[in-house]
């Protein structure tokens, strides 16, 4: 029987199978911070590297010095796959992780449902370095690198003396040398910048704004190389993003999966779409969750509701949570009303109340929900009547401001054309 990386399983085995991959020198606990939230709708698979946690390096095929590489580690995932029956699966993976997820991606990739790369790189920089990094490892041991693991892994020192931290650290101080090493090696060799375009299947890349081991240049090379990539940043998190902004990442990973998962088409021409035909299937927090942020990103934009999830914190979560489930999971998922009527009524409740902020936001959702200029402009004159002129007043000076930032971003989107130039 072929020999299999040490795993563990959590959430319902009839869901979507989603492996979750590791970064070099932690552990599967690295996901602490996500598989809860990530379980309640996938058969979450945690692996540990070769030498990792409790993996043995034997598991490798090929365990002698410089014989090691990201297919090599790509098969034993795909032992695990196997072994569990799953002909297909989504993948998230942090750094070395990412980068066993993109060889998938693009050698194997009718396995691979959908893809997520935290922290990660098409290369991880001239093999050198990574040779010498082997060599100490197996000449000293990992605990020489112990020291200067912190300021890699988190942008706050203080994660790392927190319980998290300090675990992960403990973690990489137990790790096999001949096993780091051995993924050190699969490092070194490790380039697919010229390969990205073979990765056709929806991926989102995530990169850490404080991230000195992959920096954001890494990110958006990734983004950019991948057809069907989208890219969000992370304010004030570094190479262990999901630790150090773990509500940040898990809203992220929520939204792409629950996006691949679903396959909502329009079915008319008001805006309405299969979402808003009926939420009675929403019968869970994570249900109306999943589907609050479906049409929260439909109406507002993808743009728009990556800068609210990157923006989340500890504090906030709470908040993000309520809304996404509550406002957007449960009330614009109703079937009684469609979009467009929706954003009538939201339109009025904002200038009533004065929330010009958000009134800007939502005259943008209108127009994406199908309302034209004139009848956005018919919604304010009928609140001069009924919230009274001043109110009016403002409302339109707030429309007028985000129709002309409207008409600028389509100008400058025109001459950018004639140029010949790609954004």
């Amino acid at each position: 029987m072929t020999a299999l990386l040490h795993h563990r399983l959590d959430g319902r085995e009839d869901a979507p199978p989603l492996i979750l991959g590791p970064s070099l020198g932690t552990s599967l606990a690295v996901w602490e911070p996500q598989v809860a939230a990530l379980a309640r709708h996938h058969r979450v698979l945690r692996y540990d590297l070769p030498g990792h946690g409790s993996s043995p390096t034997a598991v490798l095929p090929r365990p002698e010095p410089g014989r090691t590489t990201v297919a090599d580690l790509a098969r034993l995932v795909l032992d695990l796959a196997d072994h569990h029956g799953w002909e297909r699966f989504h993948y998230v993976g942090i750094s070395l992780g990412g980068g066993i997820g993109a060889h998938l991606a693009a050698y194997h990739s009718e396995r691979v449902a959908s893809l997520a790369l935290v922290c990660s790189s098409a290369w991880f920089g001239e093999p050198t370095a990574w040779h010498e990094r082997a060599a100490l490892v197996r000449g000293e041991g990992v605990e020489s690198l112990v020291a200067s693991a912190p300021a890699r892994w988190f942008a706050d020192p203080a994660t790392a003396r927190a319980p998290r931290g300090a675990a992960l650290l403990a973690d990489l101080a137990a790790v096999d040398p001949a096993g780091y090493a051995a993924c050190c090696d699969a490092l070194a060799g490790f380039d697919l910048r010229a390969e990205l375009g073979r990765i056709g299947c929806p991926t989102l890349v995530v990169g850490g704004r404080r991230d000195a081991a992959t920096p954001s240049a890494h990110a958006r090379e990734l983004a950019d190389g991948i057809p069907t990539a989208t890219l969000t940043e992370l304010a004030g998190a570094a190479h262990l993003a999901g630790v150090e902004r773990p509500a940040a990442l898990t809203s992220a990973l929520l939204a792409h999966l629950d996006t691949t998962d679903s396959s909502d088409t329009d079915s008319s021409d008001t805006g309405t779409t299969d979402a808003d035909a009926t939420n009675t299937d929403a019968t869970t927090d994570a249900d109306r969750h999943a589907a609050g942020m479906r049409v929260r990103r439909a109406v507002l934009g993808d743009a728009h509701v990556d800068a609210a999830v990157a923006r989340t914190t500890p504090f906030t979560a709470d908040f993000q949570d309520l809304i996404t489930r509550y406002a957007w999971g449960e009330i614009w998922t109703r079937p009684g009303l469609d979009r467009r009527a929706r954003s009538c009524v939201t339109l009025t409740a904002m200038v009533a109340h004065g929330h010009h902020e958000e009134l800007a936001m939502h005259v943008r959702a209108a127009l994406t929900n199908g309302l034209t200029r004139d009848e956005i402009k018919e919604v304010l004159l009928q609140t001069a009547v009924y919230c009274g002129v001043p109110a009016a007043n403002s409302a339109f000076a707030v429309a007028q401001r985000v129709l002309a930032e409207l008409d600028a971003a389509s100008a400058d989107r025109t001459v950018t054309v004639h140029k010949g130039v790609t954004a």
